[in-house]
């Protein structure tokens, strides 16, 4: 049990990838709004609530420039937090006009920390720095491809604004934790999938390494899909990564749009409460 947590831990990030098309031209970001927030419940084989993942996103100043600041909290909760308690936080500061990641922070902690990475971005130079002091050994700089990288977050809920049908594909960086890569994602059939609100219409995306030899959870033979619900905001409703060892499943089960946050706000009420995520 304790060797699927651990793959569970490793590779819950890569069901948040950050899909940006290859030579994309610097664009505002527009992936998240600000004061935007989904909750994703995650399950692995037989464990239906294994652990949560949070998302949200706030427009802010960083060193004089607009920045979104988009966060990622993942947990363990429920029996499988008395077996395996783990916390991460994953930060990116993204520039608000270029659409372009400066930099990305990583905070784990199981008992310990076990996590302290930096993850900055040069585009002068085109060279990525990733330094962890926890973990020195995993210390690298490299050059960044061609395309403008950005969060492990963004680009899963930029689906939403261009899987619109099947038969769609768009190539793609992807940022997995001190890796730059490129997949190809298809956008492959419609599917009715359950959500808390019920079954909804859903495209079925599935990414895959087809330019390169497999790399990350791809060498493994695993395999990512996300469904985007066609109703509504498009949201990413379901993510799935299956691997020999098991399935994990992200079922979103809250979602508060930035601009009904703002507004709850102004007249006093809190912005977190709970919506349905597909309406």
């Amino acid at each position: 049990m304790s060797g699927a947590l651990l793959s569970m831990r490793k590779l819950l990030g890569y069901l948040i990838l950050v899909l940006l098309p290859f030579g994309a031209i610097a664009a505002p970001y527009t992936a998240l709004h600000d004061g935007e927030y989904l909750r994703y419940r995650v399950s692995w084989g037989i464990f239906p609530s294994a652990g949560e993942i949070t998302i949200s996103a706030k427009r802010e100043q960083y060193q004089g420039r607009p920045v979104f600041r988009v966060v990622m909290s993942t947990f363990t909760r429920g029996l499988i937090r008395a077996l395996y308690s783990y916390q991460e936080t994953a930060v990116a500061l993204i520039d608000a006009e270029t659409g372009r990641i400066i930099i990305a922070t990583d905070d784990a902690y199981h008992g310990r920390k076990i996590s302290d990475a930096v993850t900055k971005f040069d585009y002068v130079h085109r060279v990525v720095s990733h330094r962890d002091p926890l973990r020195p050994g995993r210390d690298c700089d490299y050059a960044i491809p061609k395309g403008d990288p950005i969060d492990l977050i963004s680009a899963l809920i930029q689906s939403r604004k261009w899987a619109d049908k099947p038969g769609i594909q768009r190539k793609a960086l992807v940022f997995v934790g001190r890796d730059v890569y490129p997949i190809q994602i298809t956008a492959e059939r419609y599917e009715d999938v359950l959500t808390p609100d019920g079954y909804v219409k859903a495209l079925l995306l599935v990414p895959r390494m087809v330019d390169e030899a497999p790399r990350g959870v791809f060498k493994r033979g695993g395999e990512i899909k996300i469904w985007v619900a066609q109703a509504g905001e498009r949201l990413p409703v379901k993510m799935q990564l299956k691997l020999k060892i098991g399935t994990a499943q992200l079922t979103l089960v809250q979602h508060v749009d930035g601009t009904l946050a703002k507004a709850a706000k102004a007249e006093g009420r809190s912005g977190r409460t709970a919506r349905s995520a597909v309406d």
